[in-house]
Protein backbone atom coordinates (compact mmCIF):
# COMPACT_ATOMS: atom_id res chain seq x y z
CA UNK A 1 0.00 0.00 0.00
CA UNK A 2 1.18 3.53 -0.72
CA UNK A 3 0.20 4.48 2.82
CA UNK A 4 3.03 2.39 4.19
CA UNK A 5 5.51 4.79 2.61
CA UNK A 6 6.69 8.08 4.03
CA UNK A 7 6.33 10.99 1.63
CA UNK A 8 8.13 13.43 3.90
CA UNK A 9 9.16 14.10 7.48
CA UNK A 10 8.34 17.28 9.36
CA UNK A 11 10.48 18.69 12.14
CA UNK A 12 8.20 19.85 14.94
CA UNK A 13 9.32 21.68 18.12
CA UNK A 14 6.83 19.73 20.25
CA UNK A 15 6.95 16.16 18.94
CA UNK A 16 10.23 15.97 17.06
CA UNK A 17 10.00 14.22 13.69
CA UNK A 18 6.50 13.68 12.26
CA UNK A 19 6.28 11.16 9.39
CA UNK A 20 3.76 12.09 6.68
CA UNK A 21 2.31 9.66 4.14
CA UNK A 22 1.64 10.31 0.46
CA UNK A 23 -2.07 10.72 1.18
CA UNK A 24 -1.47 13.15 4.05
CA UNK A 25 0.98 15.17 1.98
CA UNK A 26 -1.74 15.63 -0.63
CA UNK A 27 -4.01 17.09 2.06
CA UNK A 28 -1.24 19.31 3.46
CA UNK A 29 -0.38 20.58 -0.02
CA UNK A 30 -4.01 21.48 -0.71
CA UNK A 31 -5.08 25.13 -0.66
CA UNK A 32 -7.47 24.47 2.21
CA UNK A 33 -4.73 23.22 4.50
CA UNK A 34 -2.20 25.83 3.40
CA UNK A 35 -4.75 28.48 4.35
CA UNK A 36 -4.13 27.50 7.99
CA UNK A 37 -0.66 29.03 7.78
CA UNK A 38 -2.48 32.36 8.06
CA UNK A 39 -4.77 31.44 10.95
CA UNK A 40 -3.12 31.88 14.33
CA UNK A 41 -3.81 29.22 16.91
CA UNK A 42 -4.51 31.66 19.75
CA UNK A 43 -6.01 34.59 17.86
CA UNK A 44 -5.02 37.75 19.74
CA UNK A 45 -2.97 35.68 22.18
CA UNK A 46 0.34 37.05 20.93
CA UNK A 47 -0.62 40.48 22.30
CA UNK A 48 -0.31 38.98 25.79
CA UNK A 49 2.29 36.31 25.01
CA UNK A 50 4.61 37.54 22.23
CA UNK A 51 5.78 34.02 21.36
CA UNK A 52 2.25 32.80 20.64
CA UNK A 53 2.37 33.31 16.89
CA UNK A 54 1.98 29.61 16.09
CA UNK A 55 -0.72 28.56 13.65
CA UNK A 56 -3.50 26.04 13.11
CA UNK A 57 -1.29 24.65 10.34
CA UNK A 58 1.38 23.40 12.76
CA UNK A 59 -1.15 22.35 15.40
CA UNK A 60 -3.10 20.18 12.96
CA UNK A 61 0.00 18.23 11.97
CA UNK A 62 1.00 17.82 15.60
CA UNK A 63 -2.47 16.62 16.55
CA UNK A 64 -2.36 14.11 13.69
CA UNK A 65 0.89 12.72 15.10
CA UNK A 66 -0.62 12.42 18.58
CA UNK A 67 -3.70 10.70 17.13
CA UNK A 68 -1.63 7.95 15.56
CA UNK A 69 0.24 7.46 18.83
CA UNK A 70 -3.05 7.05 20.66
CA UNK A 71 -4.40 4.66 18.06
CA UNK A 72 -1.20 2.61 17.84
CA UNK A 73 -1.22 2.10 21.62
CA UNK A 74 -4.81 0.85 21.52
CA UNK A 75 -4.33 -1.28 18.39
CA UNK A 76 -1.36 -3.06 19.98
CA UNK A 77 -3.76 -4.35 22.65
CA UNK A 78 -6.44 -5.41 20.18
CA UNK A 79 -7.08 -8.32 17.82
CA UNK A 80 -7.54 -6.09 14.80
CA UNK A 81 -5.77 -7.53 11.75
CA UNK A 82 -3.14 -5.36 10.09
CA UNK A 83 -5.25 -4.27 7.07
CA UNK A 84 -8.07 -3.10 9.37
CA UNK A 85 -5.60 -1.32 11.63
CA UNK A 86 -4.11 0.46 8.62
CA UNK A 87 -7.54 1.64 7.46
CA UNK A 88 -8.66 2.82 10.89
CA UNK A 89 -5.32 4.51 11.53
CA UNK A 90 -5.33 6.34 8.20
CA UNK A 91 -8.90 7.53 8.74
CA UNK A 92 -8.17 8.86 12.23
CA UNK A 93 -5.03 10.65 11.06
CA UNK A 94 -6.89 12.20 8.11
CA UNK A 95 -9.77 13.32 10.34
CA UNK A 96 -7.45 14.98 12.86
CA UNK A 97 -5.33 16.53 10.12
CA UNK A 98 -8.50 18.12 8.69
CA UNK A 99 -10.24 18.93 11.98
CA UNK A 100 -9.37 22.66 11.97
CA UNK A 101 -9.84 23.45 8.28
CA UNK A 102 -12.95 25.48 9.05
CA UNK A 103 -11.40 27.79 11.62
CA UNK A 104 -12.21 31.42 10.96
CA UNK A 105 -9.83 34.41 11.21
CA UNK A 106 -8.29 35.04 14.62
CA UNK A 107 -9.83 31.84 15.94
CA UNK A 108 -13.22 31.81 17.70
CA UNK A 109 -14.00 35.54 17.82
CA UNK A 110 -15.09 35.61 14.18
CA UNK A 111 -17.71 32.88 14.62
CA UNK A 112 -20.06 35.68 15.71
CA UNK A 113 -20.52 36.72 12.07
CA UNK A 114 -20.59 33.22 10.60
CA UNK A 115 -23.58 32.53 8.34
CA UNK A 116 -26.38 30.28 9.62
CA UNK A 117 -25.79 26.54 9.33
CA UNK A 118 -28.51 26.25 6.68
CA UNK A 119 -26.41 28.43 4.33
CA UNK A 120 -23.75 25.72 4.21
CA UNK A 121 -26.27 23.21 2.87
CA UNK A 122 -24.77 20.37 4.86
CA UNK A 123 -26.06 16.85 4.17
CA UNK A 124 -29.08 15.82 6.21
CA UNK A 125 -27.16 13.16 8.11
CA UNK A 126 -24.74 15.84 9.36
CA UNK A 127 -27.40 18.46 10.06
CA UNK A 128 -29.47 16.02 12.06
CA UNK A 129 -26.56 14.37 13.86
CA UNK A 130 -26.77 13.92 17.65
CA UNK A 131 -24.26 16.71 18.28
CA UNK A 132 -25.59 19.17 15.69
CA UNK A 133 -27.31 22.46 16.68
CA UNK A 134 -30.28 23.86 14.79
CA UNK A 135 -30.19 25.05 11.15
CA UNK A 136 -30.73 28.68 12.13
CA UNK A 137 -27.82 28.71 14.57
CA UNK A 138 -24.60 30.27 13.39
CA UNK A 139 -22.24 27.86 11.72
CA UNK A 140 -19.25 26.79 13.80
CA UNK A 141 -15.75 26.02 12.59
CA UNK A 142 -16.67 22.32 12.83
CA UNK A 143 -19.55 22.95 10.39
CA UNK A 144 -17.18 24.66 7.95
CA UNK A 145 -14.69 21.81 8.32
CA UNK A 146 -17.31 19.23 7.42
CA UNK A 147 -18.45 21.37 4.48
CA UNK A 148 -14.89 21.52 3.14
CA UNK A 149 -14.37 17.76 3.54
CA UNK A 150 -17.66 16.83 1.88
CA UNK A 151 -18.38 19.61 -0.60
CA UNK A 152 -15.28 21.35 -1.94
CA UNK A 153 -12.38 20.62 -4.23
CA UNK A 154 -10.72 18.87 -1.30
CA UNK A 155 -13.26 16.07 -1.62
CA UNK A 156 -11.78 14.91 -4.92
CA UNK A 157 -8.33 14.85 -3.33
CA UNK A 158 -9.60 12.67 -0.49
CA UNK A 159 -11.38 10.32 -2.89
CA UNK A 160 -8.29 9.98 -5.07
CA UNK A 161 -5.83 9.47 -2.23
CA UNK A 162 -7.88 7.34 0.15
CA UNK A 163 -10.19 5.43 -2.17
CA UNK A 164 -7.84 2.44 -2.47
CA UNK A 165 -7.88 2.11 1.32
CA UNK A 166 -11.67 1.99 1.40
CA UNK A 167 -11.86 5.37 3.16
CA UNK A 168 -14.52 7.85 2.08
CA UNK A 169 -14.87 11.58 2.82
CA UNK A 170 -18.05 10.64 4.69
CA UNK A 171 -16.08 8.41 7.06
CA UNK A 172 -13.63 11.24 7.75
CA UNK A 173 -16.46 13.76 8.27
CA UNK A 174 -18.19 11.32 10.62
CA UNK A 175 -15.20 11.17 12.94
CA UNK A 176 -14.91 14.97 12.90
CA UNK A 177 -18.60 15.71 13.49
CA UNK A 178 -19.69 12.74 15.57
CA UNK A 179 -22.61 12.11 13.20
CA UNK A 180 -23.06 8.46 12.14
CA UNK A 181 -22.63 7.70 8.46
CA UNK A 182 -25.90 6.70 6.77
CA UNK A 183 -26.16 3.00 6.05
CA UNK A 184 -24.16 1.89 9.06
CA UNK A 185 -20.80 2.50 10.64
CA UNK A 186 -17.77 2.00 8.34
CA UNK A 187 -15.74 1.04 11.41
CA UNK A 188 -17.28 -2.34 12.22
CA UNK A 189 -15.03 -5.39 12.40
CA UNK A 190 -16.30 -8.83 13.37
CA UNK A 191 -19.43 -7.38 14.90
CA UNK A 192 -17.67 -4.71 16.98
CA UNK A 193 -18.17 -1.05 16.12
CA UNK A 194 -14.97 0.90 16.70
CA UNK A 195 -16.56 4.28 15.99
CA UNK A 196 -16.85 5.39 19.67
CA UNK A 197 -13.13 4.77 20.26
CA UNK A 198 -12.01 6.42 17.03
CA UNK A 199 -14.32 9.38 17.61
CA UNK A 200 -12.95 9.77 21.16
CA UNK A 201 -9.45 9.97 19.69
CA UNK A 202 -10.55 12.83 17.42
CA UNK A 203 -12.84 14.58 19.92
CA UNK A 204 -13.37 13.45 23.50
CA UNK A 205 -12.12 13.74 27.05
CA UNK A 206 -8.63 12.61 26.05
CA UNK A 207 -8.35 13.49 22.39
CA UNK A 208 -5.43 14.26 20.10
CA UNK A 209 -6.60 17.85 19.61
CA UNK A 210 -6.40 18.75 23.30
CA UNK A 211 -3.27 16.72 23.89
CA UNK A 212 -1.40 18.66 21.21
CA UNK A 213 -2.71 22.16 21.83
CA UNK A 214 -2.01 22.07 25.56
CA UNK A 215 1.65 21.23 24.99
CA UNK A 216 1.97 23.52 21.98
CA UNK A 217 0.23 26.52 23.52
CA UNK A 218 2.20 26.10 26.73
CA UNK A 219 5.48 26.02 24.79
CA UNK A 220 4.78 29.08 22.64
CA UNK A 221 3.27 31.20 25.40
CA UNK A 222 6.17 30.41 27.71
CA UNK A 223 4.02 29.10 30.57
CA UNK A 224 4.32 25.71 32.26
CA UNK A 225 0.67 25.03 33.04
CA UNK A 226 -0.12 23.00 29.91
CA UNK A 227 2.45 20.29 30.47
CA UNK A 228 1.37 16.77 31.38
CA UNK A 229 2.71 13.21 31.09
CA UNK A 230 1.87 12.35 27.50
CA UNK A 231 4.14 9.29 27.44
CA UNK A 232 2.57 7.61 30.46
CA UNK A 233 -0.95 8.24 29.18
CA UNK A 234 -0.13 6.74 25.78
CA UNK A 235 1.46 3.68 27.36
CA UNK A 236 -1.69 3.00 29.38
CA UNK A 237 -4.40 3.23 26.72
CA UNK A 238 -6.60 0.23 25.99
CA UNK A 239 -9.65 -0.77 23.95
CA UNK A 240 -12.73 -1.71 25.97
CA UNK A 241 -15.68 -3.43 24.31
CA UNK A 242 -19.08 -2.72 25.83
CA UNK A 243 -22.27 -4.01 24.21
CA UNK A 244 -20.57 -4.50 20.85
CA UNK A 245 -18.93 -1.07 20.76
CA UNK A 246 -15.24 -0.33 21.37
CA UNK A 247 -14.43 2.50 23.75
CA UNK A 248 -11.25 4.20 24.89
CA UNK A 249 -10.01 3.08 28.31
CA UNK A 250 -7.10 4.26 30.44
CA UNK A 251 -5.40 1.87 32.84
CA UNK A 252 -5.92 2.72 36.47
CA UNK A 253 -2.17 3.21 36.86
CA UNK A 254 -2.42 6.35 34.71
CA UNK A 255 -5.53 7.83 36.34
CA UNK A 256 -3.38 10.37 38.18
CA UNK A 257 -1.77 11.38 34.87
CA UNK A 258 -5.24 12.01 33.45
CA UNK A 259 -6.10 14.15 36.48
CA UNK A 260 -2.93 16.14 35.85
CA UNK A 261 -4.08 16.52 32.22
CA UNK A 262 -7.43 17.90 33.42
CA UNK A 263 -5.74 20.36 35.75
CA UNK A 264 -3.39 21.45 32.97
CA UNK A 265 -6.37 22.35 30.81
CA UNK A 266 -8.06 24.14 33.69
CA UNK A 267 -4.98 26.24 34.42
CA UNK A 268 -4.42 27.02 30.75
CA UNK A 269 -7.94 28.41 30.52
CA UNK A 270 -7.38 30.66 33.50
CA UNK A 271 -3.89 31.83 32.59
CA UNK A 272 -3.86 31.82 28.77
CA UNK A 273 -7.16 31.23 26.97
CA UNK A 274 -9.08 33.67 29.20
CA UNK A 275 -6.24 36.17 29.61
CA UNK A 276 -7.63 39.67 30.04
CA UNK A 277 -5.77 41.06 27.02
CA UNK A 278 -7.11 38.37 24.71
CA UNK A 279 -10.73 38.69 25.82
CA UNK A 280 -10.41 42.49 25.63
CA UNK A 281 -9.41 42.41 21.96
CA UNK A 282 -11.92 39.64 21.19
CA UNK A 283 -14.67 41.88 22.53
CA UNK A 284 -13.50 44.88 20.52
CA UNK A 285 -13.50 42.71 17.39
CA UNK A 286 -17.10 41.72 18.13
CA UNK A 287 -18.01 45.40 18.53
CA UNK A 288 -16.42 46.10 15.16
CA UNK A 289 -18.56 43.37 13.60
CA UNK A 290 -21.68 44.82 15.22
CA UNK A 291 -21.04 48.45 14.29
CA UNK A 292 -19.59 47.90 10.82
CA UNK A 293 -21.72 45.12 9.34
CA UNK A 294 -20.59 43.95 5.95
CA UNK A 295 -17.06 45.34 6.17
CA UNK A 296 -15.83 41.81 6.79
CA UNK A 297 -17.86 38.65 6.20
CA UNK A 298 -17.42 34.90 6.45
CA UNK A 299 -18.44 33.37 3.10
CA UNK A 300 -20.37 30.11 3.08
CA UNK A 301 -18.79 29.00 -0.20
CA UNK A 302 -15.67 26.86 0.51
CA UNK A 303 -13.70 28.29 -2.42
CA UNK A 304 -14.33 31.87 -1.25
CA UNK A 305 -13.44 30.76 2.27
CA UNK A 306 -9.91 30.04 1.04
CA UNK A 307 -8.98 33.73 1.26
CA UNK A 308 -10.80 34.31 4.55
CA UNK A 309 -7.89 34.33 6.98
CA UNK A 310 -6.08 36.53 9.49
CA UNK A 311 -4.40 38.52 6.72
CA UNK A 312 -7.74 39.37 5.13
CA UNK A 313 -9.25 40.41 8.45
CA UNK A 314 -6.30 42.59 9.48
CA UNK A 315 -6.39 44.23 6.05
CA UNK A 316 -10.09 44.99 6.53
CA UNK A 317 -9.47 46.41 10.00
CA UNK A 318 -6.71 48.68 8.70
CA UNK A 319 -8.98 50.02 5.96
CA UNK A 320 -11.96 50.57 8.26
CA UNK A 321 -13.02 53.90 9.75
CA UNK A 322 -14.70 52.12 12.64
CA UNK A 323 -13.41 53.14 16.08
CA UNK A 324 -13.03 49.57 17.32
CA UNK A 325 -11.04 48.62 14.24
CA UNK A 326 -8.76 51.60 14.87
CA UNK A 327 -8.22 50.53 18.47
CA UNK A 328 -7.35 46.97 17.43
CA UNK A 329 -4.91 48.08 14.75
CA UNK A 330 -3.21 50.64 17.00
CA UNK A 331 -3.29 48.28 19.99
CA UNK A 332 -5.21 50.77 22.11
CA UNK A 333 -7.59 48.64 24.15
CA UNK A 334 -9.88 49.64 26.98
CA UNK A 335 -8.34 49.21 30.44
CA UNK A 336 -9.31 46.50 32.92
CA UNK A 337 -10.68 48.00 36.12
CA UNK A 338 -12.43 45.06 37.83
CA UNK A 339 -12.00 41.30 37.64
CA UNK A 340 -13.66 38.52 39.62
CA UNK A 341 -14.44 34.82 39.22
CA UNK A 342 -17.36 32.59 40.15
CA UNK A 343 -15.63 31.95 43.48
CA UNK A 344 -15.31 35.61 44.49
CA UNK A 345 -17.95 37.26 46.66
CA UNK A 346 -19.04 40.82 47.28
CA UNK A 347 -19.30 41.90 43.66
CA UNK A 348 -22.59 43.38 42.40
CA UNK A 349 -22.16 43.65 38.64
CA UNK A 350 -25.43 45.47 38.05
CA UNK A 351 -24.60 48.06 40.69
CA UNK A 352 -21.12 48.63 39.27
CA UNK A 353 -22.57 49.09 35.81
CA UNK A 354 -25.11 51.57 37.17
CA UNK A 355 -22.42 53.61 38.92
CA UNK A 356 -20.20 53.82 35.83
CA UNK A 357 -23.14 54.68 33.57
CA UNK A 358 -24.34 57.47 35.88
CA UNK A 359 -20.87 59.00 35.86
CA UNK A 360 -20.71 58.90 32.07
CA UNK A 361 -17.79 56.46 32.03
CA UNK A 362 -17.66 54.45 28.81
CA UNK A 363 -17.10 50.80 29.63
CA UNK A 364 -17.97 47.26 28.70
CA UNK A 365 -18.26 44.00 30.59
CA UNK A 366 -16.90 40.68 29.37
CA UNK A 367 -17.84 37.39 30.97
CA UNK A 368 -15.59 34.53 29.90
CA UNK A 369 -17.23 31.24 30.67
CA UNK A 370 -16.97 27.64 29.63
CA UNK A 371 -17.29 24.06 30.80
CA UNK A 372 -13.95 22.30 30.73
CA UNK A 373 -15.41 18.82 30.33
CA UNK A 374 -17.69 17.66 27.52
CA UNK A 375 -18.87 14.72 29.60
CA UNK A 376 -21.72 16.59 31.24
CA UNK A 377 -22.95 18.38 28.13
CA UNK A 378 -22.94 16.05 25.16
CA UNK A 379 -25.51 13.59 26.46
CA UNK A 380 -23.84 10.62 24.79
CA UNK A 381 -22.17 9.01 27.78
CA UNK A 382 -18.48 8.82 28.59
CA UNK A 383 -15.80 8.91 25.91
CA UNK A 384 -13.28 7.49 28.38
CA UNK A 385 -13.23 4.68 30.94
CA UNK A 386 -10.79 3.73 33.67
CA UNK A 387 -9.68 0.09 33.40
CA UNK A 388 -8.61 -2.09 36.32
CA UNK A 389 -6.22 -4.33 34.40
CA UNK A 390 -6.10 -7.01 37.12
CA UNK A 391 -9.88 -7.56 37.20
CA UNK A 392 -10.99 -6.15 33.84
CA UNK A 393 -13.47 -3.88 35.60
CA UNK A 394 -14.40 -0.67 33.79
CA UNK A 395 -15.48 2.54 35.52
CA UNK A 396 -16.74 5.67 33.83
CA UNK A 397 -14.02 8.27 34.25
CA UNK A 398 -16.40 10.78 35.84
CA UNK A 399 -17.21 8.27 38.56
CA UNK A 400 -13.58 7.43 39.16
CA UNK A 401 -11.91 10.78 39.66
CA UNK A 402 -13.29 13.43 42.04
CA UNK A 403 -11.88 16.16 39.81
CA UNK A 404 -14.99 15.86 37.66
CA UNK A 405 -16.95 17.55 40.41
CA UNK A 406 -14.78 20.58 39.77
CA UNK A 407 -15.07 20.24 36.01
CA UNK A 408 -18.86 20.03 36.19
CA UNK A 409 -19.15 23.73 37.00
CA UNK A 410 -18.44 26.56 34.61
CA UNK A 411 -15.18 28.43 34.69
CA UNK A 412 -16.27 32.05 34.78
CA UNK A 413 -14.20 35.22 34.85
CA UNK A 414 -16.02 38.57 34.74
CA UNK A 415 -14.17 41.76 33.89
CA UNK A 416 -15.11 45.41 33.44
CA UNK A 417 -13.03 47.45 31.00
CA UNK A 418 -13.13 51.26 30.80
CA UNK A 419 -11.98 53.73 28.18
CA UNK A 420 -8.28 54.41 28.85
CA UNK A 421 -8.69 58.10 29.70
CA UNK A 422 -11.50 57.23 32.12
CA UNK A 423 -9.92 54.15 33.75
CA UNK A 424 -8.73 55.96 36.88
CA UNK A 425 -12.12 57.61 37.31
CA UNK A 426 -13.78 54.22 36.93
CA UNK A 427 -11.58 52.67 39.61
CA UNK A 428 -12.26 55.60 41.93
CA UNK A 429 -16.01 55.36 41.36
CA UNK A 430 -15.99 51.63 42.09
CA UNK A 431 -13.56 52.08 44.98
CA UNK A 432 -11.06 49.59 43.65
CA UNK A 433 -7.29 50.11 43.96
CA UNK A 434 -5.33 51.36 40.97
CA UNK A 435 -2.66 48.75 41.70
CA UNK A 436 -2.58 45.42 43.58
CA UNK A 437 -3.04 45.66 47.32
CA UNK A 438 0.02 44.54 49.26
CA UNK A 439 -0.51 42.16 52.14
CA UNK A 440 0.52 43.42 55.57
CA UNK A 441 1.75 41.31 58.46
Amino acid sequence: MRYAGCAMRIRDPIHGTIPVSDQEKAIIDSRFFQRLRNVRQLGFGDLAFPGATHTRHAHSMGAMHVASRLFDAVAARSDLPEPVQARFRATVRAAVLCHDLGHMPLSHASEKIAPPRRALKLPTWISEGPEAPGPDDQASHEDFTVKIVLDSSLRSILEREYGDLGITPEAIASLISGAPVPGGSPFVHEGIDWFPLLRATVSGELDADRMDYLLRDSFFTGVTYGRYDLEWIVQNLNPAVIAGRAHLALSRAAAFAFEDFLLSRYHMFLSVYYHHTTVNFDHMLRRFYEEAPGEFEIPSDPEAFLVCDDVALITALRASKNRWAARIVSRSPFKRVVEFTERDVGYDLKEMDRILTERGIEHFTVESRGVLSRYFDDGHGPSLYILDVSSGRLTEVAKYTPLYDRMRDEVRITRIFARPDQADAARAALKVPSRPVEARS
